[in-house]
């Protein structure tokens, strides 16, 4: 098979195409022909040697994928209702930059009725990962307040859209006033840019001083302080990613006082179990609403796998631009 390898830890350009073998679907996975694979931040990190490939997983980059069943264990896809020939999409713990993937059954879900390939491949990293940390492990409720920052990246416009559904006020940060009214068209009540005002200041303005009840923060470093500042009572910090660092300064007067919970995790590394959890939630909850209409897929870019030799590292380049609303997909 043909797959994007990371030659070397680097810039983009380390992402080469290459012929690997094809890979094996062992107990309780199935084979998959991929059509599409989404670009996601920890790629990246990978690339750059920053994110360690969890053991037993592929070396080949990429957590999301989208095609046809082509084939694995048949008494795990009949229990799962899936046979061969199915479009399902899939989140994995790597493999996903190839034209043949494995992944776990209980990792895989249909594609949603009226989505293509290239939609389908820009859900599961976002979605599993807003469902685990927003509602899981933040608890947001219908009728509280919830702020996602970077709210036109994959997971803000994941967040955005799922809170909303879910019966939340939302607020999202954006750099751009262009990027905030994206925030507003995907259903935020309010966006704020960060670099024009203080969202401290302008969280506090728009709830009343009651401040949020949920945050979801892909930065950390000085902005967990200064987030606490913006909780309400027994508000709930969730950290999903450490852009801005890893140490931070806060007030731990103010957790005491409005009874917080700072809390934060990886999803990678987590169990096949745990993860098929999550699965069978959005098969629940989320893909309804992905086949009404009332949630959408927000594909920014979609680079040619094969028929551009550099289109994997050109996928990286614009993701390290930060330029994107939305996710970048790999088409095969």
């Amino acid at each position: 098979m043909k797959a994007i390898e990371i030659t070397a830890y680097g810039a983009p350009e380390v992402l080469q195409l290459a012929e690997r073998p094809d890979p094996v679907a062992g107990a309780g996975e199935l084979l998959l022909r991929v059509r599409a694979s989404g670009v996601n931040r920890p790629d990246v990190l990978q690339r750059t040697g920053n994110y360690p490939v969890p053991p037993g997983a592929s070396d080949i980059p990429g957590l999301e994928v989208a095609g046809t069943i082509a084939g694995g264990d048949a008494q795990a896809m009949a229990a799962a209702g899936f046979k061969v020939g199915d479009r399902v999409c899939a989140l994995v713990a790597g493999g996903g930059y190839a034209e043949l993937c494995v992944a776990p059954v209980g990792q895989c879900l249909p594609v949603p009725q009226g989505l293509n390939d290239v939609e389908a491949a820009s859900l599961p990293e976002t979605f599993f990962t807003v469902w685990s940390n927003v509602f899981d492990r933040g608890r947001l409720q219908a009728g509280e307040t919830f702020l996602v920052q970077g709210g036109t990246s994959g997971i803000g416009v994941t967040a955005i859209q799922l809170a909303k559904a879910m019966g939340a006020k939302v607020l999202a940060t954006a750099g751009s006033d262009e990027k905030c009214q994206a925030c507003l068209d995907l259903g935020a009540d309010h966006a704020i840019n960060y670099r024009t005002q203080d969202f401290v200041a302008a969280v506090g303005e728009l709830t009343g001083k009651q401040g949020v009840n949920v945050i979801l923060d892909m930065v950390a470093g000085a902005y967990v302080g200064r987030e606490i500042e913006c909780l309400a009572e027994d508000g709930r910090l969730v950290i999903i990613a450490v852009q801005g660092g890893v140490k931070a300064e806060i007030n731990a007067g103010l957790v005491l006082r409005r009874r917080l919970t700072v809390t934060g995790s990886t999803l990678r590394p987590r169990s096949i179990a745990f993860k098929g959890a999550i699965a069978e939630a959005l098969r629940a909850k989320v893909w309804p609403l992905l086949e009404s209409g009332a949630i959408k897929p927000v594909v920014h870019s979609t680079f040619a796998a094969i028929g551009d030799p550099s289109g994997g590292a050109q996928a990286h380049v614009l993701m390290e631009s930060n330029q994107h609303i939305g996710k970048i997909v790999l088409s095969w």
